[in-house]
């Protein structure tokens, strides 16, 4: 159940911009239940709905859709400084996100979750890394079945805004300067947050990638889920319709062409120095991404 909250500033300067671009559905955490998945799943799939998008969003899904985020990231970061941004918050945000994208005509598919929903402890999950939409729509998915924090990289503890909302949900940030430096931060921090019980998301690749090459993917995810005593959940990704910027690059052009797609594999569990494990993971990235790289041939 969701109500309208109106973001609107007349036409903004846009030529012919309909006011109602600004009213996004917001769900509240009166109106969800805490461990309640924001998404609908069909036999453990979910795919987005077909519905119409308006002209203007087709013609305009970049400006679009980060009028909508720039007001959800203003939302949450003051809900955030007032030290109220908990897990249903940041679950909800990320459903904002996901929901916004979706309205200017970008399809998700979701896969897999079953194996998420099995686990009886946290985990370590390791995915390649294509874009920031992966940083701002996994909340909304793995959040609502177990708690979840991410290694991210330190200048997003920086920005304007944002900030706020990143350093609330407690992650664990690297510079990416010095390897031995982040291998260290990454090993105690992830080991504390998942003695506690919060699960932790990495992304191995030293940068962002649209092509995914496993000499770039280290190890250490299957590292931390050694030292933590706990399984590794792989998870292989498509999200380019994100585009990476060229003066900044977490805010890029939104293709609504591009198909997202998530898929989590089964869990692993980490025996000896992890090196099997390492190639098992790879071996589910690769496989998914050229399925999906077959998928748009056929």
């Amino acid at each position: 159940m969701s109500s309208d909250s109106p973001f609107c500033f007349g036409h903004c300067g846009l030529v012919n911009a309909p006011c109602e671009i600004f009213y996004l559905p917001i769900m509240t955490a009166k109106q969800t239940e805490s461990g309640r998945e924001l998404l609908s799943y069909q036999d453990d799939i979910y795919v987005t709905e077909a519905s119409r998008v308006s002209w203007f969003y087709r013609t305009f899904p970049t400006s679009s859709f980060y009028l909508r985020f720039l007001r959800s990231v203003v939302r949450s970061s003051a809900t955030a400084r007032r030290g109220e941004y908990d897990s249903l918050e940041w679950s909800l945000t990320s459903h904002q996100v996901l929901k916004s994208l979706e309205s200017v005509g970008v399809r998700m598919e979701i896969s897999g979750m079953e194996n998420v929903r099995q686990l009886d402890s946290p985990c370590v999950f390791v995915g390649n890394h294509m874009s920031m939409l992966e940083t701002i729509v996994l909340p909304s998915i793995i959040q609502p079945v177990c708690d979840v924090t991410f290694v991210v990289k330190q200048s997003l503890l920086e920005y304007p805004f944002f900030s706020h909302i990143v350093r609330a949900r407690d992650p664990i940030a690297v510079s990416r300067e010095n390897s031995r430096e982040d291998l260290k931060t990454v090993m105690q921090g992830g080991v504390e947050r998942i003695e506690n019980g919060i699960s932790v998301v990495v992304f191995p690749q030293t940068t962002r990638s649209q092509v995914f090459d496993s000499s770039r993917f280290n190890s250490i995810g299957v590292k931390l889920a050694l030292r933590a005593q706990v399984p590794v959940v792989p998870i292989a990704l498509v999200t380019d319709a994100w585009g990476n910027g060229k003066k900044l690059k977490d805010f890029g052009r939104i293709d609504p062409k591009k198909i997202v797609r998530f898929a989590f594999g089964e869990p692993i569990r980490i025996d000896g120095r992890g090196n099997q494990q390492q190639q098992e993971i790879i071996y589910f990235i690769e496989a998914k991404l050229n399925e999906w790289r077959s998928d748009l041939v056929t």
